[in-house]
């Protein structure tokens, strides 16, 4: 029986995992972090675009604050998400971004003087101050008011690992790659750790902590045409769904992004449309202004990625092989923006499509088409980001629902909320570690253990019927088909009924390599896919008992956004020997928001099913506001009258901007 021991446990290598672990060992205590793959070459090296951080430095960020952010967020949200949380975010933001700038992180920076950039499809020359030379730069990303999308060219993630990796190394985390979390400890109540599988040899080993945090990114592999890296399986999430305790929350709400390239899949970022990139159809014509006069194609992406699918609908996709797709123009940016601040895209373009995005006119046109790219549900937490139902158990970044993205997330957030959740959390998750270390009975690890290998035992003694290679090809149709940007009542509960039909055939498959005790892919599919079918349930059934529309979940039969009925988070969970998942709901109080639900400035008004909640609510914000800058309150007073919320000291101090100082 090997045991290892430390006083925190982090499950995940990407930014959100190494950054929480960062925190806890700089408060003296000894952390062990699981990672499937060497953590530099984890999900996290994939974002190319940016972070978001109201720094304000630019020209085209001046003016900007916590407020717009947190305006922004709660917009792109489609009021899914949890308002405090979002307030949380908004003003630790700017401190994490200057955090990774003391970590050697090299943003682009500004320069002084006039410099030229793409508008609507028009150059214009924007003049930065002086006393913004050499501050972190931003570019302008969908959905939000001002620039504020900090970035390194188009490598952000990948520069971002580096300097997060290198840090955790420094603070003497302990970090084991190629190690799998397959099942969690727990006696009922509290989280103990976790068994995890050493993908080299095939060892079991449980790893004891006082305080065990999942940080495993996202489920996009349950879906045929994906964005995510080929480790994106959602495993995390599913042993934390398997303890029959934890909620999964807001998994219908799945993000798709509207311009990865085809056939690959492979993102080319949001920038090129932030720095000015065009949307066209099969003949050339700019379509998203029809649209969306207002935004066009920085629209939120949920939008733009119906908009681009309405588009092909009627007609208007260029046929290919690979089934019909439309175009991204980044040419007209010009050849030398291209290869300065979008050269990952032009590598990939080149590579995988044998295209120079660079190049002038139709030559140069990357061919795309919106396919899965973010879960916004994940491990419901409280704002500390501990589980509300198995003390011990934390979790962050896109494997949690923290829930600041609510039903649709802006492009940034996600990889600002890695280190800014990292950080955040991270302080919560040390403070528990510190202050909880109970004693641990090893006859409960040692039961686990001994059923975790009789359970593997069982799947390469079985001589099971199926193949779990077609049944995850399969599940992977069905998701694209039935479950994704576009869905019916009739398409989803079809979806239900074929997954919960393969998550029972996933019970008898056959592995054919009988060996456990070394590196075995198909016994690893064998226990993987009956958890990414039971994320997948999770998925289709939340999406067909939502009776609306709400951010990226899109009924056809329901298109009016509900928040008469539903104004609540879907929580799900799984009762072991069950083949589908039970549904409970948590109500979103619209009296305690700061802003109450209202027209989210995209496509027609009236749109949705008004609660008079809201319209009270409103008056009530609007009373609050109009006495207290009478008063000649702050901002700050302001907005704590409005909605109070809880953030450590350190984090929650005004942040300093040029021009304005800490205001």
């Amino acid at each position: 029986m090997n045991i290892q021991y430390s006083d925190a446990l982090v499950i995940g290598g990407g930014l959100a995992g190494l950054r929480a672990a960062i925190e806890v060992a700089k408060s003296g205590q000894s952390v062990t972090l699981l990672s499937i793959c060497p953590v530099k070459r984890s999900h996290s090296a994939a974002v190319q675009g940016g972070m978001q951080a109201s720094l304000g430095n630019g020209a085209k960020g001046e003016g900007d604050n916590e407020d717009l952010h947190f305006a922004d967020t709660v917009k792109g949200s489609d009021w899914g998400c949890d308002q405090e949380v979002a307030r949380m975010f908004a003003q630790t933001a700017p401190k994490a971004v200057r955090e990774l700038a003391a970590w050697g992180v090299p943003w682009t920076r500004v320069t002084k003087g006039p410099r030229t950039v793409v508008i609507n499809a028009q150059k214009t020359v924007i003049e930065e101050k002086e006393e913004a030379h050499g501050l972190i730069n931003a570019r302008d990303f969908g959905g939000t008011k001002k620039w504020r999308t900090c970035y390194i060219a188009d490598a952000t993630g990948h520069c971002m690992l580096y300097g997060v990796a290198n840090e955790a190394i420094k603070h003497q985390v302990k970090i084991i790659d190629r190690m799998e979390a397959v099942r969690i400890i727990h006696d009922g109540k509290k989280c103990l750790g976790v068994i995890a599988r050493d993908l080299t040899n095939g060892q079991l080993i449980a790893y004891i902590a006082r305080g065990t945090m999942i940080a495993t990114g996202g489920y996009g592999r349950i879906y045929k045409q994906t964005t995510n890296a080929v480790i994106c399986e959602g495993t995390g999430a599913a042993i934390a769904l398997e303890t029959g305790l934890c909620r999964l929350s807001n998994m219908e709400a799945v993000q798709f992004h509207p311009t990865p390239i085809v056939p690959s899949g492979i993102l080319l970022t949001e920038g090129c449309r932030g720095d000015g990139g065009i949307l066209r159809d099969v003949d050339g014509y700019r379509f998203m202004p029809d649209y969306e006069p207002e935004k066009k194609e920085l629209a939120s992406r949920d939008v733009v990625s119906r908009r681009m699918m309405e588009h092909i609908r009627k007609g208007k996709g260029v046929k290919s092989p690979y089934g019909d797709h439309l175009w991204l123009d980044i040419s007209i940016l010009g050849r030398a923006h291209v290869e300065k601040n979008l050269r990952d895209v032009q590598d990939i373009c080149k590579t995988f499509n044998g295209i120079d995005p660079a190049d002038e006119g139709p030559k140069g046109w990357a061919p795309v088409l919106p396919m899965q790219h973010y879960s916004m549900g994940g491990i419901r937490t409280k704002p500390t980001g501990e589980s509300q139902w198995l003390d011990g158990l934390f979790a962050c970044g896109e494997a949690a629902c923290w829930d600041m993205h609510g039903f649709n997330r802006l492009g940034g957030n996600s990889c600002a909320e890695t280190v800014v959740a990292g950080m955040i959390i991270g302080d919560y998750f040390a403070q528990y570690c510190k202050n909880n270390g109970e004693v641990v009975d090893t006859n409960i690890v040692k039961e686990f253990l001994s059923k975790e290998y009789q359970y593997l035992k069982s799947l390469v003694d079985k001589e099971g019927k199926y193949d779990v290679f077609e049944i995850k090809n399969r599940m992977k149709e069905i998701m694209w088909d039935k479950v994704a940007i576009f869905r019916t009542g009739e398409g989803l509960k079809e979806a239900v009924d074929e997954l919960e039909k393969l998550y029972k055939d996933s019970q008898d498959v056959k592995v054919h390599c009988k060996e456990l005790d070394c590196a075995n892919p198909e016994l690893e599919e064998a226990y993987r896919v009956p958890r990414m079918l039971k994320i997948a349930l999770c998925v289709a059934y939340g999406a067909l008992l939502r009776t609306e529309s709400r951010g990226a979940h899109y009924r056809e039969d329901y298109p009016k956004r509900d928040d008469l009925n539903w104004m609540k988070r879907t929580n799900t969970y799984w009762v072991e020997g069950e083949t589908l998942p039970r549904v409970e709901y948590e109500e979103l109080d619209i009296m305690k928001m700061e802003m109450p639900p209202a027209f989210r400035g995209y496509g027609a008004k009236g749109n949705i099913i008004e609660n008079p909640l809201s319209e009270k609510r409103q008056a009530e914000v609007d009373a609050i506001r109009e006495k207290m800058e009478a008063e000649g309150k702050s901002r700050y007073e302001i907005q704590d009258a409005l909605m109070p919320y809880e953030l450590q000291a350190k984090f929650k101090k005004p942040n300093q901007r040029i021009g304005v100082d800490y205001e």
